[in-house]
């Protein structure tokens, strides 16, 4: 796993939030705050094809309003009453619930780079990566995450999902953590393909109010540093 040297649990986050980190891998945050799905999606294939084309690598960072999303792998039965917004998309994975309380991330990167953390042309290695920074960003937050089922666990509940799609050896789609309390969120689906009250958030797990402005600076940070 990646190591940033911190000192108690909280004040990594505050510490994260001030460090400005030079970015030397050569990719450039894109910040969208809250978007339409759709659009989000739209603009991820534009970059994709850019990306594609030789520009740089990109990190979006993001929220949308609440909305429902079927992966490659869902079932008919992973909506059971859901009346909101729902797209059929390309990433791997089922059912998940994207809204306002999370910080949704989407690295657009050329998989055919080598990176001296990343091989290249490797998928699976590309999604134990995103897995090692998210678990990366819960230590640093003084939780104790495991990897389970394309997600990231803590307390036996999933607080972060990860599915990914990759077109031409460029990614997209990517990690939705869940940060803000959200009672709507994932009533009426399967998530993944369990029941709604797997899920939870970083602010039941930290018993704290933690905004999602905080969650961004901690990742955006991780990924400076890599």
């Amino acid at each position: 796993m990646l190591s940033i040297l911190f000192k108690s649990p909280w004040e990594k986050v505050m510490e994260l939030r001030s460090d400005r980190a030079y970015n030397k891998n050569h990719f450039d945050f894109l910040e969208w705050g809250e978007i339409p799905y759709s659009e989000a999606e739209k603009q991820q294939l534009q970059l994709v094809e850019e990306v594609f084309s030789g520009q740089k690598d990109k990190v979006i960072l993001c929220s949308h309003p609440p909305v429902v999303t079927l992966g490659r792998a869902s079932q008919k039965h992973d909506i059971k009453g859901w009346q909101g917004e729902v797209h059929y998309v390309s990433r791997g994975g089922r059912a998940t619930y994207h809204g306002p309380g999370q910080v949704v991330i989407y690295p657009i990167w050329n998989l055919k780079k080598e990176r001296p953390y990343l091989r290249a042309r490797d998928v699976h290695a590309y999604l134990r990566f995103l897995e090692s920074l998210c678990k990366e960003g819960l230590c640093h937050l003084g939780l104790s995450p495991v990897v389970r089922e394309t997600g990231i666990w803590v307390n036996n509940k999933k607080v972060i999902s990860i599915g990914i799609a990759v077109r031409k050896w460029v990614t997209y789609h990517g990690v939705a953590i869940n940060v803000k309390k959200d009672q709507g969120a994932f009533s009426g689906i399967r998530p993944c393909g369990y029941e709604p009250s797997q899920m939870t958030c970083l602010e039941d797990l930290l018993q704290k109010t933690i905004s999602t402005e905080e969650i961004k600076n901690l990742f955006k940070t991780i990924f400076c540093q890599l």
